[in-house]
């Protein structure tokens, strides 16, 4: 079996019904993983995503803010949904697909604007979220298994613009790198977009504050698809759809693909 899975930021699915829907009729991923949906699930456009193909569906909603989904053309099953720091947040939800795949979409605190808990408490609950993550993996290690998902830090040099300017900029400082590198260390998660594009510069992430985002390409890859060993030499085709960040009031993220041959 293959299937092609996407996780994109959509920064509010009612808003963006008509991206989602774009991406799903020209692309066509078997699998859709979306975060900060900005809506409880009962609102979500799914019966329009529905009448696309995608008749399954696993989420967790918020109104207003956060919110996760997987949207599916292929039968899944929920199996999960933590709220990791106790935060109340619609952050994460788990489901399984029939050929026994647990796909888990995250979507990780930003952290706010100062990297210091002590004046900041979105970084802290930033690094508390991570730090449960990497406990919840140690206490049941995770097998045939894919993570996705805005998980809010670029660790890498290659996935930042400029490496020495952000070191002190939330979503590349040390210590937020390092949680991330614990978590994956965890789950021996392996990070499948840098296993088929192990060189370069990529991102996935502009910010709306720049003018021409293309021209500046001031990027950063926050969003990830990870898998367990186990599956992890199944996957390839990896790639980001940086176009779509060019569409017509777009989020701020482009979608990122892998495929799976399992």
């Amino acid at each position: 079996m293959s299937f092609t899975l996407a996780t994109w930021n959509i920064n509010s699915v009612r808003l963006r019904e008509g991206l989602v829907a774009r991406l799903m009729t020209q692309e066509m991923p078997d699998v859709l993983c979306l975060q900060e949906c900005k809506s409880p699930v009962e609102k979500m456009p799914l019966e329009a995503f529905a009448a696309l193909g995608y008749t399954h569906h696993v989420a967790r909603g918020q109104k207003g803010y956060n919110g996760v989904a997987i949207l599916s053309k292929l039968p899944i099953a929920e199996v999960g949904a933590e709220d990791f720091a106790s935060l109340g947040h619609a952050r994460h939800i788990a489901g399984r697909l029939e050929n026994g795949v647990t796909i888990h979409n995250f979507y990780v605190p930003a952290g706010g604007d100062k990297p210091d808990r002590m004046i900041n408490d979105k970084f802290g609950q930033k690094l508390d979220y991570l730090t449960e993550m990497r406990d919840h993996f140690h206490a049941s290690a995770p097998k045939k298994s894919i993570l996705v998902g805005d998980l809010n830090i670029a660790p890498r040099e290659d996935d930042v613009w400029d490496h020495k300017k952000l070191l002190k900029i939330v979503s590349h400082t040390p210590v937020e790198v390092e949680h991330l590198a614990q978590t994956q260390d965890a789950g021996k998660w392996v990070d499948i977009t840098r296993q088929d594009i192990p060189q370069g510069n990529l991102y996935s992430w502009w910010s709306y504050r720049a003018a021409d985002w293309d021209g500046a390409d001031k990027g950063r890859r926050l969003d990830h698809v990870w898998a367990t060993p186990d599956i992890s030499n199944a996957a390839h085709s990896s790639r980001v759809l940086r176009d779509v960040r060019g569409w017509q009031q777009p989020s701020d993220h482009a979608p990122v693909f892998a495929t799976f041959d399992l």
